[in-house]
């Protein structure tokens, strides 16, 4: 974890307070904002290191599928289940799983995964039989849990076993200054990778960056910058070397107003009307920025009445990402 602001420096903080512990985790954060690299830097600072890190996303298996997934089968559980075969969590047994957008997990899957976290006990799905395992788990989302509690998505119970230790992760335009020290990382690990020898970034090129609004926080800047070492002819990075969106109009805007007392999906919903309109309207793009499926892009425009059509969104309101929270 890179960064020198008050609120990055708190979640390292509670990163190395975690870490020698076995409690439950949850981390909370907008997409792109290094969820994953934190559950990580637990797991590795952990007794635990020297076994397994499974990482599992949540909203990428179907409801059918995902207690196969995540517990196992026996041969013969359902159609296609010519052998039996363990699940993650027995994978993981020793050492940590990360449940990555938890919130995305089935209602119906919900009292299944609390009375892993409470009994340690997995069943596989056919069989009869508790097999014991051993598993620290830290669990993610990009949405407020609470809220998708109070929504009636998520169970509050569940919500406070896995959440024993809650660290928030910051989103990059809340932490701007710390975009230099990012950039210079991700020019030395794009060097190595690339065996370039790009010497730096120019003034311009920090100065568009820092009054980028960054939608896709980190993952969309680590994308910026290996774009920008792969197109660079010179000594240092420029202005030249970043894309027009980022070089030539730094953004719609470089922030958003939110009122005071809003709720997290008020927030969320100005985060998805903005990113879509920044991109024009397109979802594959706007998906791809926020680090979400296609899919769930589209549950959550649903969810919130925001208009969409195949591909693209209508409306000029969208396109020139106005309607703002304040």
């Amino acid at each position: 974890m890179i960064g020198r602001s008050l609120a990055i420096r708190r979640a390292i903080r509670l990163i190395e307070q975690a870490a020698p512990t076995d409690v439950s985790v949850v981390i909370t954060g907008e997409s792109g904002t290094g969820k994953e690299r934190a559950a990580r830097a637990i797991h590795d600072q952990s007794p635990r290191c020297n076994r397994q890190f499974v990482p599992v996303n949540c909203s990428a298996f179907p409801e059918g599928l995902i207690e196969s997934e995540l517990f196992g089968h026996e041969r013969g559980a359902f159609t296609s289940a010519d052998r039996r075969q363990e699940g993650l969590f027995e994978r993981a047994s020793g050492g940590t799983i990360f449940l990555d957008e938890v919130t995305e997990m089935p209602l119906t899957m919900q009292p299944k995964l609390l009375r892993v976290v409470e009994e340690q006990r997995i069943r596989r799905l056919g069989g009869s039989a508790e097999l014991p395992i051993d598993v620290r788990i830290v669990a993610a989302s990009n949405r407020s849990i609470p809220q998708a509690v109070r929504d009636g998505q998520f169970r509050e119970d569940l919500f406070y076993r896995l959440s024993v230790l809650s660290i928030v992760l910051p989103p990059l335009r809340d932490r701007i200054d710390d975009v230099p020290p990012l950039v210079d990382h991700f020019i030395e690990h794009f060097n190595r990778k690339m065996n370039r020898n790009v010497q730096g970034a120019e003034q311009d090129f920090l100065d568009a960056l820092m009054a980028h609004w960054w939608p896709g926080n980190i993952r969309e800047l680590r994308n910026v910058i290996e774009r920008a070492i792969v197109v660079c002819d010179s000594p240092k990075l420029s202005v030249r070397d970043l894309p027009a969106e980022i070089a030539g109009r730094y953004g719609p805007e470089t922030s958003f107003t939110v009122r005071l007392g809003s709720s997290g999906s008020e927030v969320e919903r100005e985060l998805l009307f903005r990113t879509v309109g920044y991109v024009g309207g397109n979802k594959a793009r706007a998906a791809d920025i926020l680090g979400m499926s296609r899919g769930t892009l589209y549950n959550r425009l649903k969810r919130y009445g925001l208009p969409e059509t195949n591909g693209h969104v209508n409306g000029p309101s969208y396109r020139n990402g106005r309607n703002r929270l304040s």
